[in-house]
């Protein structure tokens, strides 16, 4: 079963069986095919379709989200000191 592009006496055009082509139909390329049916033009304006933007499995990342609170400036400067110095919260909190 091979398919063809047929473009009949009036100028419509259409893909066929090769075994269904008629008398009065010429036989053309793909590429008249899609220009006359006005294909290319929908293909280039509106692309291919297929699946959305975004639509799928969702990516699994090794580590998790990151939670961001907003803290003062002497609370961010403790932090940075304590990472700097090694200090533990956990004993700190028991004195």
């Amino acid at each position: 079963m091979q398919y063809v592009y047929v473009k009949d006496s009036e100028g419509y055009v259409s893909k066929k069986l090769k075994s269904e082509v008629c008398k009065g139909e010429k036989i053309i390329s793909e590429k008249a095919y899609l220009k006359a049916s006005g294909l290319a033009y929908y293909e280039k304006e509106f692309g291919h379709g297929g699946a959305r933007e975004n639509a799928g499995r969702k990516p699994k990342f090794s580590q998790p989200l990151k939670i961001q609170m907003r803290v003062t400036k002497e609370e961010k400067d403790f932090i940075s000191y304590a990472r700097k110095n090694g200090l533990i919260l956990a004993n700190l909190m028991k004195i």
